[in-house]
Order: C-alpha cells, then structure tokens, then sequence
C-alpha cells in the first residue's frame, strides 16, 4: 500500500506522536516506503472464491504506523481496565484488547468514505477512524468532551464524518443497519463499501441472515464480518453453534476466513474483499481473533476457559508482539527504541485521562436533547 493511500486513511492523533517518537530517539527509525513482501502467519480458507495471495506488501513506514496504533490501542484498553475498576467508569465497559489486529489491519486497505458499523466493543474502532484518546477517555467517563457528549458511554461511540456509525447494544442489530449504508452506497454509485461487524455469539441470529438475503438479491457493497473471538459472552463457540465455521455460514455468499491475530492478513483479506463486493455482492469475512478481557467487565474471563489458554495465546498469537518480531527482524528499529515508542504512548494516554477527568459533566438540561427529531416532541401540550 502506498504511503500517500496509507496517510490518508490513518488517524492524523495516532501518527504525530509516530513521528514525534521517531524523531527523539538515539539513531532515526526507518521512515522508508520501499516495499516489503512478507508472507500471512497461515493461509487463507475460501468459501465460493478464489483466496488473495498470502504474499503482502507493506513497507518500514507502515510496519511501524502497525506497531504504534496497536500498542495505543492496548494501553488505552488497559487503561480503562484501571478505571472500571475505580469506579471512574460505570454501566457497561468491553475491552478489545487481543483483538487490535482486525481493527488496525481493517484499517489499512479502506478509506474514510468506505462505512463502518459494529457492536458494542467499539473503543478501537472509534480510534481508529480518527478519534482521539481524550474523546473516548471523556465518553467512558460520561463528559462532556466525549464522542457523544458523555450520553452514549462505552457501547455507544460514534462518528459520522468519518464513516463510522456506531457501536450498538443489541446483539447482531447492526448488521441490518450496515446493510442499509451499503444500499446508499450502491444506489448513489459512490464506490464505496461497508464493513458490518459483529461476533460469533451474534452469528445466530435471524435478522443477519435476512440482512444477507436481501443484500445477495441486490448485489450490495457489504462485507459482514465475524470477530470470532471463540465466546459468546461465556458460552464456547462449539456449544452455541451446529457449525462453527462462520465464513461458511452465508452458504450462497462467498466467504474467507483469515488469521485475526495477523494484521496483514487482515489487511490483504479487507483489500480483497472491497475489490470483491463492488463487483460482485456481499461477503463474509471470519476473522479468528481473541479477547485477553472477558467479555465484559463483570466477566473474569476466567471460569469458562483457563489461564494457560489466554497466556498461550499471548505468547504464540498476540498481534503486537508478531509486528514487533517484524519489525526487530527487518533492523527497522531497535528493542529500545520500540520500548520508547510504547513509553511515549503510556504518557500519551495518562495525559488524555487527566484531561478526561476535568472535562464537566453534561448539563441536566441535555437529558431532552436528541430524543426527537429536532423541532418536534420538546412541546407539552395540555387538554
């Protein structure tokens, strides 16, 4: 993927501190866009299509973007962990930490224009279509300086300008959603696509297959796509689903299932699958993923699976660490200077929670705000 592309579609809060990093350290951080083949962790499994190359390219210039918006990603989760637990954040709170790579690598093979929509573990999404730490530090902690004015908490981030719609509380509610962005899409023949995600514990549900139906019959640009991160809630894939292989679920829809954990993998999987449904229709990516968290912060994560699984995935899987491997592997950079990129980060989100926490809270007043279309329903009227 060319610099340029890559430029544009990044969120400009997530590369400065890139830049600012690289700049301050002992000897400068490959800033080279020369292009770098390297091959997918695993292959891909195809469903009704022709797989994409596990041959992608990247270059040094990209590789570090990877590592640094991951790593953000990973300590603002984290951080928000800490604050749960403070009771500075209350109601319902799901961390995506483990699970970077799909957002990230999504990331990178569309622009702002093509729309995104997914469920309630929606933080990372948010940030990666341009949001800043300080917006989603302030919404999780209900102020005014949120996403959503501290009305939509940790479910319900948003950003319409730049193409993402929202996380959503009902399980599997915006997959139709998505599918209705991808009829505007098609029907103002803008080339654009839409990316509708939900997860394994949402692949069950009917409004899905009747969103697919209609979008088979219509040929839209979506690609609904399966974060499969194994546990619906707390429930194993394998006891909630006759058939676990999500990619294979849409039975007429051609489908692809990709290494989650690997984001070039997703990146060459999302490339392939835009150019796809701009041709031809709708498909279903599953991306093989994982949560370190449990499903939620009432969830230990703990009584459904064991310790040595999560740690074995942390240390055979993780997503940052196969970027760092890369990386060091390449002499993009040093272990040092990667440490320092990943301690400028941690001051970086310290410094947006101690913003976050003086930001006011919302007046009492917004309680009657975007509840009616504007003009209609703020009027009491009387016998």
């Amino acid at each position: 993927m060319a610099l340029s592309h890559l430029s544009s579609t990044r969120s400009n809060r997530l590369l400065r501190p890139l830049a600012a990093a690289a700049s301050s350290l002992c000897r400068p951080i490959s800033t080279s866009t020369e292009p770098l083949v390297i091959e997918t962790s695993i292959p891909f499994t195809p469903h009704k299509c022709e797989p994409p190359s596990r041959s992608v390219e990247t270059n040094p210039q990209e590789l570090l973007t990877f590592f640094r918006d991951m790593a953000t990603m990973r300590r603002m989760e984290i951080a928000a962990d800490s604050l749960y637990k403070a009771k500075l954040i209350r109601g319902f709170c799901h961390l995506y930490d483990g699970q970077e790579a799909v957002c990230v690598g999504m990331e990178a093979s569309i622009n702002k224009k093509d729309c995104i929509i997914t469920a309630y573990r929606d933080h990372c999404t948010f940030l990666g279509r341009g949001g800043t730490l300080l917006e989603i530090f302030s919404e999780l902690m209900g102020r005014q300086g949120g996403c959503s004015k501290g009305k939509g908490g940790s479910m319900h981030f948003y950003k319409k300008e730049s193409g993402f719609y929202g996380g959503h509380g009902i399980v599997g509610a915006q997959v139709p959603l998505g599918c209705g962005l991808a009829f505007a899409q098609k029907y103002n023949k803008d080339e654009n696509v839409t990316f509708a995600l939900y997860g394994d514990g949402a692949a069950n549900q009917g409004q899905l297959f009747e969103a697919l139906n209609i979008s088979a019959l219509w040929d839209l640009p979506i690609i609904l796509v399966c974060e499969n991160n194994h546990y619906g809630m707390g429930t194993a894939e394998w006891r909630a689903a006759k058939s676990p292989s999500y990619y294979k679920r849409g039975d007429y829809v051609p489908g692809l299932k990709v290494d989650g954990m690997d984001v070039l993998a997703v990146k060459q999987a999302c490339k392939f699958a835009k150019e796809h449904v701009l041709k031809n229709g709708p498909i279903i990516l599953e991306m093989d993923t994982y949560r370190y968290h449990g499903h939620s912060m009432s969830d230990p994560g703990s009584t459904y699976r064991t310790r040595d699984e999560i740690s074995g995935v942390r240390q055979e899987r993780d997503p940052i660490e196969r970027v760092r491997k890369l990386v060091l592997g390449h002499d993009l950079a040093t272990e040092k200077e990667l440490k320092d990129i990943e301690k400028e980060i941690r001051k970086e989100v310290d410094e947006a929670i101690a913003k976050a926490k003086v930001s006011p809270m919302p007046e009492p007043s917004e309680l009657f705000t975007n509840v009616y279309v504007k003009g209609f329903g703020t009027e009491v009227f009387h016998s």
